[in-house]
């Protein structure tokens, strides 16, 4: 049964590629800002409100961060790069007051049937009972890092799995792919592992690629997530992306890394 709140919604819209955010994207570095995360989903669902030819999915999305943004109303505009029938380029830029915020940069690939091809010698992930329940908002502020279930275990410094379910729609009165609320999510895997404690510097990531070998199914999403921080303020955080049926693909993520506690 799904857990998701029917009146509780990231974004409503409000016509010709403008969206409303509401205060359960407020962010974790400052509540007031919204957490890229649901930005993220919400690139990828207007990407997929695009009439794609042929049988092309979405298999690389790859996107740039620019700077942060207030809990208010945005706009996203989308055009075709590169023009394909068996791949394709694609952006989408998240603006607020004409000022970009983010780019999605998509390559969609032709689907065929390799079934018989299909292999990943990614390791499994563990199942919810192997973790512990997770609070993450006694660690952050802000209404998105409350608005799912969710799981951990932590391995270590810089090493940690979780099991994620968002408990609000992406976005209110309107369809969205399993593909676009599961990337909804997946920022959230930067805030799991900890290698650098959030109390004595800042570590927001500039951007977000993630590959995809299969669409995600199901409502959870899951993270195996190792983060590493340099020497000279840069860090890095990667993911192998999982749902109930085993790996989806990977996810990398650039780190600036601050003393002050501050956003980008």
């Amino acid at each position: 049964m799904s857990s998701i709140t029917p009146d509780k919604a990231y974004f409503h819209p409000l016509g010709e590629g403008r969206y409303e955010a509401t205060e359960v994207t407020g962010g974790a570095w400052n509540p007031q800002e919204q957490h890229i995360a649901p930005t993220l989903g919400l690139l990828v669902h207007s990407l997929e409100q695009r009439p794609e030819p042929g049988n092309l999915q979405l298999a690389r999305l790859s996107f740039d961060i620019y700077g942060t943004v207030p809990i208010g109303e945005v706009e996203i505009s989308t055009s075709v790069l590169r023009p394909g029938r068996t791949i394709e380029l694609s952006e989408a830029t998240l603006s607020h007051n004409h000022r970009s915020v983010a780019v999605l940069r998509a390559w969609s690939l032709a689907a065929f049937d390799t079934s018989d091809l299909e292999i990943s010698p990614l390791p499994e992930l563990p199942p919810r009972d192997a973790m512990d329940p997770w609070s993450p908002g006694e660690t952050w502020p802000g209404g998105f890092i409350r608005s799912f279930e969710s799981y951990r275990r932590v391995l270590g410094p810089g090493r940690a799995q979780a099991w994620l379910r968002p408990e609000a729609k992406l976005v209110s009165s309107q369809e969205v792919s399993p593909l676009a609320r599961y990337i909804g999510v997946v920022d959230v895997a930067n805030g799991l592992s900890l290698a650098v404690d959030p109390r004595t510097a800042a570590f927001p990531n500039v951007d977000s690629t993630v590959s995809l070998v299969r669409q995600p199914r199901g409502e959870w999403v899951g993270l195996d997530t190792t983060q590493s921080a340099g020497p000279g303020g840069i860090g890095l955080t990667q993911t192998v992306l999982h749902d109930e049926h085993g790996p989806v693909g990977t996810l990398t993520q650039t780190l600036t890394i601050r003393r002050a506690a501050t956003s980008a």
